[in-house]
């Protein structure tokens, strides 16, 4: 099981570098400032402590990347978000009521249950699309 015992703001934080090191962008501190709206204090004290945890490395030049153990993280936190935001979008919320919600609920829940869930939705999606 993944499970990070780190709490939801440091899962944002690494889903929030995955994303916009998916754009191909070099990430720094301040495109995480600009993308959550936080201070640029807590966006410091936070690297700080996700790079002391061994979930990032911030080069000389201030470019922020994951480590394999981050990514994990990250790639797990996003996938979740992506399937529940899709799922609450196809049962009629709209996008934006989806996304806030979807980054409550990726969070929260156990594996099991979102592997639950996420074998309910293909299997809904199958049905529906044929």
């Amino acid at each position: 099981m993944y499970y990070m015992k780190a709490h939801e703001s440091a899962e944002n934080y690494l889903e929030t570098i995955l994303v916009l090191s998916l754009k191909g962008e070099r990430v720094r501190s301040i495109d995480i400032v600009n993308e959550l709206e936080y201070s640029k204090p807590s966006v410091s004290i936070a690297m700080k402590n996700l790079r002391a945890k061994g979930y990032i490395i911030i080069d000389d030049d201030g470019g922020i990347m994951l480590t394999s153990k981050g990514r994990k993280i990250a790639d797990t936190i996003h996938e979740r978000h992506i399937a529940f935001s899709d799922w609450l979008v196809s049962l009629g919320v709209d996008k934006k009521t989806a996304a806030h919600d979807a980054c409550k609920m990726e969070h929260a829940m156990s594996e099991k249950s979102f592997l639950a869930i996420k074998k309910h939705i293909q299997e809904w999606k199958r049905d529906v699309c044929g």
